[in-house]
């Protein structure tokens, strides 16, 4: 059977590829799904066979096999290669009677899982894979997406759309901005009020929410099965007027805060004199740390507006205390920068406006920067003048606004390898389902998950235009909304 007359439109783009001559390898119910038997590689192999399952219409089995077992014709391979490769390195090989992905890692399996799934095109009636041989790994270990669930509440089901999405373009961090002004998202041990008096409120009034427990260790493994891993946030000491809702003990007066369903900053704060605020943010973050299985948890520290400076250094240094004591990592809002921060403190870099000096200095002291710059990054802002979605304080982010940066040059002046990944970001005041969200999202996150991924002299705009074209017949398949930005032609032919 001839070989399609288009080449692969790969994203992120790998760092090789090799189309070769010859037949397709073409699933069947003789496909055969064969992992090892560690937890990781049995997850990846059930994941990777419900997924050619469902796409080919024919049941694909698992098997498992030990370190020595051949491989077999109709295999669909993952192999574990420490010796050969490392992180999320892996390889990628196509042939008639064999798909064979080799990595260091599960996560590295979990990479070459998803190339797979993009290098299948359909084939009477079901799909294949002409032999090609891909080489890959990321520049940036934290490519991730922080997903606003408290101005509107997207609940599990809707988060699981949004890591199957992450997984297929290689993110591997979902940062969930549980709590805010308008609503707090998680149920807490030893605070209860927390979600059962805060947790039904939103912007505008809208229904709100919260994870019970429960439902967020459930979504945390849902994502690791996935190859992503969550970082929880919660925002102080500013972005609080949930907490004070919950509980007057943190405001001077001890009276309950008026529950806030707009969507202004910089007014709420907590106090550092109140001696109810220091356990609260021990018990807080305490919880977070206990159902979080990831090294990191969030402290917020942006926009605190009402705050002298030494006050906002003792809270977030009660923070951060709270947080190593509950034995994770420390991030933060790149605001935390203009307090001492200890090393390997990773600091969130969103507000291009601001005087990078502070960021400059807590890099050279030893901490690593996240790149989410509000004007390339942040998938809520209107795609033009005309978008009814998002707002529009960073700017207008087109589709290529969105792919033409590089995190390594953003700051001027950061150490060599300081910075640690990319993150783009959502935040939903104007948001309120699914469609909203994926319509600012897409195609917009497959462009910065290029940024994340591909090194940038690999990366180029026409080559970006032309490979992301093929993406908007994958994303309508899903029922996923989208954006057809003008700046691509989205009429292609996939044959």
């Amino acid at each position: 059977m001839p070989a399609p007359t288009t080449p692969l439109r790969l994203v992120p783009a790998p760092r090789l590829v090799r189309e070769a001559e010859g037949a397709p390898f073409v699933v069947s119910a003789a496909t055969t799904v064969t992992v090892g038997v560690s937890p990781a590689e049995v997850a990846l192999g059930v994941l990777a066979a419900e997924q050619l399952s469902r796409i080919s219409g024919s049941t694909v089995e698992v098997r498992y096999r030990d370190v020595a077992e051949p491989t077999q014709p109709g295999d669909v391979a993952f192999v574990l290669d420490p010796e050969h490769l490392t992180g999320e390195q892996y390889h990628l090989d196509v042939a008639e009677d064999l798909v064979r992905v080799a990595a260091g890692t599960a996560e590295g399996l979990m990479r070459g899982l998803a190339t797979l799934h993009q290098v299948m095109r359909p084939l009477d009636g079901t799909f294949a894979a002409w032999p090609v041989h891909v080489e890959d790994e990321p520049v940036h270990g934290w490519r991730g997406l922080s997903v606003d669930v408290a101005r509107h509440f997207f609940g599990t089901d809707d988060l699981r759309v949004v890591v199957d999405l992450m997984a297929a373009y290689k993110l591997n961090v979902l940062h969930l901005h549980l709590s805010d002004d308008q609503g707090w998202r998680l149920d807490l041990p030893s605070r209860p009020e927390l979600a059962a008096r805060s947790g039904g409120t939103a912007v505008d009034g809208d229904p709100g929410g919260y994870f019970t427990t429960e439902e967020y260790q459930a979504l945390v493994a849902y994502a690791a099965a996935r190859g992503v891993r969550v970082v929880p946030e919660i925002d102080v000491p500013g972005h609080v007027n949930a907490a004070l809702h919950a509980y007057g003990e943190l405001t001077p007066s001890g009276e309950p805060a008026e529950a806030y369903t707009g969507i202004d900053v910089g007014f709420s704060r907590l106090h550092a004199d109140l001696p109810t605020t220091e356990p609260f943010l021990r018990d807080v973050f305490g919880d977070v740390a206990a159902v979080t299985p990831g090294e990191y948890v969030h402290i917020g520290g942006d926009e605190v507006l009402t705050m002298d400076r030494d006050e906002y250094a003792r809270l977030v240094r009660m923070a951060s205390d709270a947080v190593r004591a509950a034995g994770k990592k420390v991030v933060g809002w790149q605001e935390i920068a203009t307090t001492p921060v200890e090393p390997g403190t990773v600091v969130q870099y969103w507000d291009t406006r601001m005087d990078p000096a502070p960021i400059v200095a807590a890099a050279q002291a030893g901490a690593r920067l996240l790149m989410s710059p509000g004007s390339k990054a942040y998938l809520d802002m209107k795609y033009h003048d005309g978008t009814a979605l998002g707002l529009e304080w960073a700017g207008h982010i087109e589709l290529r606004d969105a792919y033409e940066w590089e995190p390594a040059t953003l700051v001027p002046g950061l150490p060599e390898g300081s910075v640690v990944g990319v993150e783009a970001a959502v935040w939903t005041e104007t948001l309120r389902g699914l469609d909203d969200l994926m319509t600012m999202l897409l195609p917009r996150l497959a462009a910065v998950a290029e940024v994340a991924w591909t090194p940038a002299d690999r990366r180029d705009w026409d080559d970006f235009a032309t490979r992301v074209a093929a993406h908007g017949p994958y994303w309508d398949a899903e029922g996923l909304a989208w954006y057809p930005s003008p700046q691509v032609d989205w009429h292609v032919d996939l044959s």
